[in-house]
């Protein structure tokens, strides 16, 4: 198993270098050339992934065999890629606060709000599904909410970087966990009524990780953000904000736990766990080219 999550880190490793280059020229482009010429670069850049990375392809074939039920033909392996860039590109503006660039319709924004009451913060629990940056037009519509995000130390540093590139002022937002004050970091936020947002579908070597049947076959998925859930005795929301193709988006949260229940003996982790993960395949069918995880998933 070591072996294997070694395989799957250095594919991660490659194609973080490679989004991270692609991402300051996108930067670069959309904020002074403007969107549609930033997105006619997507062509020659997809086509460049699609052609030169077979392992993230084979992924894409297998996770697209999955889902669309038949063998994918190129034109979707192409379509794939090229959402994943679309994201990225919107990215640079949606971090820069033109939302207005975008059609983006929420669903389920009273439950975030209800899971709020009392000032003791909440969970939300996202993926490496669509785009987790368009939550901001939460945060538009209701100034008053506030959202941390949690991710490893490696990662946080890597994302600071390209956040950087993006809006410096976006660096603070980021709790970076491995760090002995991590835990102490996200007990503040929640007292400050924070959103702790975490993206829960993949985890890092040597992390507690459990089996679950998704999308016909079982994968990993980790134990340690649901665990905190319960141990810290707060709401968890889950929260996928969907590419819907041009300026489209669709923002959908659902409530994971309900009110009283965290931290409770009436759920267990893996309870938790086994309605993230039956929300997560519901939303990868409902837009299935918005999975983002180009690696071997079900390893």
């Amino acid at each position: 198993m070591s072996r294997t999550l070694s395989q799957e880190q250095l594919w991660l490793q490659r194609s973080e270098r490679g989004t991270a280059s692609v991402i300051r020229l996108v930067v670069w482009v959309a904020l002074r050339l403007g969107r549609p010429v930033a997105r006619a670069l997507l062509w020659p850049v997809c086509a460049y992934f699609v052609t030169f990375s077979p392992q993230s392809r084979m992924a894409s074939r297998d996770y697209l065999t999955r889902i669309l039920a038949r063998r994918p033909h190129l034109g979707d392996l192409f379509r794939h890629y090229f959402t994943f860039a679309a994201c990225v590109l919107d990215r640079v503006y949606l971090l820069n606060d033109q939302l207005d660039r975008f059609d983006i319709e929420v669903h389920g924004e009273p439950l975030v709000l209800d899971a709020l009451q009392g000032g003791d913060g909440c969970f939300l629990f996202g993926a490496h599904l669509g785009s987790f940056e368009v939550l901001r037009s939460l945060g538009r519509r209701q100034p008053g909410i506030q959202v941390s995000l949690v991710m490893y130390e490696d990662n946080a540093r890597k994302i600071n970087a390209v956040l950087n590139a993006i809006n410096p002022a976006l660096a603070m937002d980021i709790i970076a966990l491995g760090r002995s004050g991590s835990m102490i970091g996200v007990e503040s936020r929640l007292a400050q009524g924070h959103c702790i947002g975490l993206l829960v579908d993949r985890g890092l070597k040597g992390e507690g990780m459990v089996r679950r049947d998704f999308l016909g076959a079982p994968a990993n998925f980790p134990l340690g953000p649901f665990r905190m859930a319960i141990l810290l005795q707060r709401p968890v929301v889950v929260m996928f904000g969907l590419y819907r193709g041009g300026r489209r988006y669709e923002v959908h949260f659902e409530r994971l736990t309900q009110a009283g229940e965290a931290g409770a003996e009436t759920i267990s982790v893996d309870q938790l766990l086994d309605r993230y993960v039956a929300r997560l395949e519901h939303y990868c069918r409902l837009a299935p080219f918005n999975w983002f995880n180009f690696y071997d998933f079900w390893h």
